[in-house]
């Protein structure tokens, strides 16, 4: 007589918060990690850095989810907060003439002293009314990114130099992109370990009931604080990476529209949800790209019509942000949960 396993069965507390649970999981994400590592080799570089791109995408979409997806305090200022870490360490490596593996993170340190500041009113504030006050950082930041001249150039901005390792210079888009992904797959791998501890465990209490959790012994000023500061070091981390990919720092690199895009990547990748800030940051990332070669094609077949097909590619791309959110408001990190959980279960999967 064969017997039939269904599921996924835990017999204890750890096997239960292990990470990669088990072990076709394992396998899987080796891998996936291998593949991250090998395929430059045998790719173009403009895929290589596209991936560049999306790795940068995933460390700052890491840090708004934090503060929104697992706080739920809404945050506009994370376009800023990178402005702050890529003209940071871009100082810290001009000026002071530290190297890029000790002024990254200390622009970290420096976003995430700025966003504490900023975090401040979330003591008193919560909702569209925390959302208009992180807005007013956003705005606040660009105008010293405008007028700070010796730091951030002004509206001219600034070079960055790219890293260096002894004799070897990470000024080529395979070597930024092993630097880049490296820190990506550091920050998954830290975040998801946050989450599972006692200030990760404090962050969701604060978000789901902010009044039980107080009751309980959470202190609401102190974690609301403590996530804006951890996301604002990621921002800031990332915009120190975006400053050594692109070689050129400007004060409209870092707009409003800058932080809104990082909003969207994990409303539609899934708030509260390390797997979510993945999907959302490559899905925001190639959306563009995809609209872009597809409104180019159209434009090739219909010459007479061309300009006026370019022209809606901005509006095609919110209808398709709209469509999604209408049809799957919790995002594609919930949507890979259903297909994972019905296999897990199949041949019973109802």
């Amino acid at each position: 007589m064969s017997v039939t396993h269904c599921g996924d069965f835990r017999q204890s507390y750890r096997d239960d918060m292990r990470i990669l649970e088990t072990r076709f999981v394992r396998v899987s994400v080796g891998v996936f990690l291998v593949f991250l590592y090998v395929f430059p080799l045998f790719s173009s570089n403009y895929i290589t850095s596209t991936m560049t791109t999306i790795a940068i995408a995933v460390i700052g979409a890491l840090g708004i989810n934090i503060v929104t997806g697992y706080t739920g305090q809404i945050s506009l200022g994370q376009g800023a907060f990178m402005g702050v870490g890529a003209f940071a360490c871009s100082y810290f490596m001009r000026i002071a003439h530290l190297p890029f593996w000790i002024a990254m993170p200390l622009a970290g340190f420096t976003a995430a002293a700025v966003g504490m500041v900023f975090g401040l009113p979330s003591a008193r504030l919560k909702g569209l009314y925390l959302a208009i006050a992180t807005l007013a950082a956003q705005f606040i930041l660009q105008y010293v990114f405008m007028h700070l001249d010796p730091v951030t150039g002004g509206s001219n901005g600034i070079q960055s130099p790219p890293p260096e390792f002894g004799s070897f210079v990470f000024d080529g888009d395979r070597s930024k992109y092993y630097l880049t992904i490296t820190i990506a797959v550091l920050a998954v791998l830290f975040t998801t370990n946050l989450i599972r501890s006692r200030n990760g465990r404090a962050f969701i209490a604060v978000r789901d009931h902010h009044l039980s959790a107080e009751i309980m012994g959470v202190n609401l000023f102190k974690y609301r604080l403590l996530s804006f500061s951890v996301s604002a070091f990621y921002a800031g981390i990332a915009g120190s990476l975006w400053g050594m990919y692109t070689g050129y720092i400007s004060a409209e690199q870092f707009t409003i529209m800058e932080s809104i895009n990082y909003l969207a990547m994990i409303i539609i990748g899934g708030l509260g949800s390390v797997l979510g800030s993945i999907f959302g940051a490559i899905f925001m990332t190639l959306l563009p790209q995809v609209l872009t070669v597809g409104t180019g094609a159209l434009a090739a077949i219909f010459p007479k019509i061309g300009f006026l097909i370019m022209s809606f590619k901005d509006g095609v791309f919110g209808i398709i942000v709209i469509l999604f959110l209408i049809f799957e408001p919790d995002g594609l990190a919930h949507r890979w949960r259903m297909i994972k959980a019905y296999w897990k279960l199949y041949p019973f999967s109802y």
